[in-house]
């Protein structure tokens, strides 16, 4: 266990930012899974801009990599535009 009280403090940071990094990241599966699942094309291209969005914020807070949030947004684009 931690001996020194930053230690103990860098503990509890890091537990909490695991906690909320972890809600942020889930959140933004459910809005990807519920995007591809959407087979109506204006109701796909209604969630498109906030899914993106919330890819953006994520990556650029170093939840999801940056890499990674182009290419689901890539491949969302690609899906909503199938539709």
């Amino acid at each position: 266990m931690a001996n020194h009280q930053s230690a103990i403090k860098r503990i509890r940071q890091s537990e909490a930012r695991r906690v909320h990094n972890k809600y942020y990241a889930k959140t933004a599966r459910n809005a990807v899974r519920n995007l591809r699942a959407t087979t109506d094309k204006e109701a796909a291209s209604e969630l498109l801009p906030k899914v993106t969005a919330m890819l953006d914020k994520l990556a650029k807070i170093n939840v999801i990599h940056k890499n990674k949030a182009a290419n689901l947004k890539s491949k969302l684009a690609s899906h909503v535009n199938a539709l």
